[in-house]
């Protein structure tokens, strides 16, 4: 395993910058999650580091060796693509084997790396199959098998998992999770899905017009997002917004658009406009055991969405403003009732006009 370290990394294409100026250390053993939307710049930085885009500024160093102007066979990396990319006509041992056999491994090396590869990720029962009469979870895992026999510095995957079924992407998800607990080897993993960056990171770097957005564990991107993009980005179903007026910086009342006023201590630097952010479980359908002192206002429900251990409610404040409250799985609220939705004020985020997030305290 090894550190990876990028500094003041840039990219264009002709005139379209595509990596601003970007810093990263990925530590020895960690697994990183880049993370964004489509054209966020995630895949391409992840090509950078592998070198199959070459880096018009900055450095790039691998296990302390520079490796920018390397060519990708001597950075000593594994990648594993959204395409599986396995040869058709050769059987799951072969496809593990290629790559070793055209750098002269010895033989007995590479079938003592097979094997414990294969039982690694628990194939050994597949290794005379061809991949025709593979499932899709099982070309993937060939895929990352012929990437382990490497025995790289560090593995990047790119996307690994999108071309699975829902039921097999939880499975493979669990399953690379325990890869990397096994190998305890470095990691770079690339996806626009905000569940497989939450489940499998040690870090998440958020990745948004090419810079990035914030870097941290899973619960801090998720409990203090540094913008309001990383605010929305994050979380499914996505954080509550609302156009707000801040009357005072400090201990501040708030006024929502129905009229609605709470109070909150908020270290914004002066008053305004804001975005106030908060999250729908943090929001609460009131019943008669709620705090009577907790802020609430009344809101009509549009849509229910019963999932099991709990319930949102898809709600409509008197203004007209949208607002997702969260309920508990035995909920009778229904489509059409009017109700009262009460807010946890310690877990109220604002936003200024250039989306920086100032947190309730």
């Amino acid at each position: 395993m090894a550190e990876i370290r990028l500094e003041n990394i840039s990219k264009s294409f002709g005139s379209v910058s595509v990596i601003r100026d970007i810093s990263l250390t990925v530590n020895a053993g960690e697994l990183v999650v880049f993370l964004g939307p489509s054209g966020s710049g995630k895949s391409t930085l992840l090509r950078m580091i592998a070198g199959l885009e070459t880096i018009d500024s900055g450095a790039l160093t691998i296990g302390g060796v520079r490796s920018d102007t390397l060519p990708p066979g001597q950075r000593n990396i594994a990648m594993v693509f959204q395409n599986y990319a396995l040869y058709p006509h050769m059987s799951v041992r072969d496809n593990m084997a290629f790559g070793l056999e055209n750098i002269g491994v010895d033989k007995t090396e590479i079938e003592t790396r097979v094997t414990t590869a294969a039982r690694m990720l628990e194939m050994e029962h597949l290794l005379s199959r061809k991949p025709a009469q593979l499932s899709g979870g099982q070309r993937q895992r060939v895929a990352i098998g012929r990437a382990i026999v490497k025995e790289p510095k560090a593995f990047l995957f790119d996307e690994p998992l999108s071309n699975l079924d829902a039921a097999l992407r939880v499975r493979t998800r669990v399953e690379l999770a325990q890869l990397h607990q096994r190998l305890k080897s470095t990691m770079i993993y690339v996806t626009h899905d905000q569940t497989e960056a939450m489940t499998l990171a040690d870090r998440i770097v958020v990745l948004n017009q090419c810079k990035i957005e914030q870097i941290g564990t899973p619960m801090e991107v998720y409990l203090k997002p540094a913008s309001r993009f990383v605010a929305g980005f994050i979380g499914s179903p996505g954080m509550n917004f609302l156009s707000v007026d801040v009357v005072r910086s400090g201990r501040t009342p708030i006024r929502f658009p129905n009229g609605f006023q709470l109070e909150i201590e908020a270290p914004v630097p002066a008053p305004g406009k804001f975005d106030l952010g908060i999250r729908p479980e943090s929001v609460r359908i009131v019943t008669g055991e709620d705090d009577p002192a907790r802020p609430s206002t009344e809101a009509k429900v549009d849509v229910v969405e019963q999932l099991g251990e709990r319930t949102l409610a898809y709600c409509t404040l008197e203004d007209g403003s949208p607002f997702i409250a969260q309920d508990s799985g035995r909920s009778q609220v229904r489509p059409g009732d009017r109700v009262r939705v009460a807010l946890d004020t310690s877990a109220i985020h604002l936003f200024d006009a250039d989306g920086r997030s100032y947190q309730a305290v």
